[in-house]
């Protein structure tokens, strides 16, 4: 029978009882994505050790890893970047949120588990999750641009792609915008503009500043307008509606993009946020 030493056997008990109160779960906003497309993992940190964590000081505290079909493990491009230093009082609860989409090659469709490490190095203990289900779904392309974004002086302009993607989530339709290079090797952003209908088609307009306008409907009567920048950077979202005419996009003698007919119903998910007293049914080109 071995004995440990009391000043280490007090350790090895201490370490034990922390981990056993400090738990460490995953959140996801939401249970499928697009290949490129932002994935947020939401690491919740529990702690009921009595004493308060240290964590964040390095980029070692915090390490993901993504499994795929017949425990294929997801190659990365790098290390998330997690540094920045935190503290987790006794009974109390931090969330630290992270984008792994840029770090792993989450190229094919099927169903993945993410999982996170915590290195607790004041008590020389790690703790990991519980696997986090996901799906990579692959959308449909319905429309597609390249443009041009200006460089440097004297330098040829950095050729980019809008495209337009369908895609079910939770058995509703929806519509994603996508900003890549020209060869989609590299993706900028891709999100979710809104649900859509399957019987009409998005329009879509570039205007002399290089924004994407789309006016997509998501319901009988309802449409949503948005603007997105070569970065894919949602500028502008608006709801319009039917009324004794169909919003459609439109350009003025300017050269500006607009909406054209219906009612715009002023939301409180609108970007910029308008005023309480907004009631216009045009939207003009951001300036850029």
């Amino acid at each position: 029978m071995k004995f440990l030493p009391p000043i280490a056997g007090c350790c090895f008990a201490l370490a034990r009882m922390v981990s056993a109160q400090v738990t460490v779960e995953l959140a996801l906003e939401q249970d499928q994505f697009l290949p490129g497309e932002t994935l947020e993992v939401g690491v919740r940190i529990t702690n009921f050790s009595g004493q308060t964590l240290h964590l964040g000081k390095d980029n070692d505290w915090l390490h993901f890893t993504i499994e795929g079909r017949d425990n294929y493990i997801v190659p990365t491009s790098g290390a998330v970047p997690v540094e920045g230093e935190f503290e987790v009082d006794s009974s109390s609860v931090a969330t630290r949120r992270v984008d792994v989409a840029p770090y792993f090659a989450l190229t094919r469709p099927g169903r993945y588990l993410v999982t996170a490490t915590v290195k607790l190095k004041q008590w020389d203990k790690e703790l990991v999750s519980k696997p986090r289900p996901f799906h990579v779904i692959a959308g449909t392309k319905l429309w597609e641009q390249e443009f041009g974004v200006p460089n440097a002086a004297g330098q040829p302009p950095e050729v980019r792609k809008y495209a337009l993607q369908q895609a079910i989530h939770l058995k509703q339709m929806k519509l994603y915008a996508r900003v890549t290079d020209q060869s989609e090797s590299r993706v900028f952003r891709i999100f979710p503009i809104g649900p859509m209908i399957s019987f009409s088609k998005p329009e879509c307009q570039i205007d002399k500043s290089n924004n994407l306008h789309v006016l997509n409907q998501t319901g009988a009567k309802s449409f949503n307008y948005s603007v997105i920048n070569a970065d894919g950077r949602l500028l502008v979202r608006q709801t319009y509606e039917y009324s004794d005419t169909r919003p459609v996009l439109r350009v003025d003698p300017q050269g500006r993009i607009f909406i054209g007919g219906g009612a715009r119903r002023v939301a409180s998910d609108d970007l910029p946020t308008p005023p309480d007293s907004s009631s216009t049914n045009e939207a003009a080109t951001p300036k850029p």
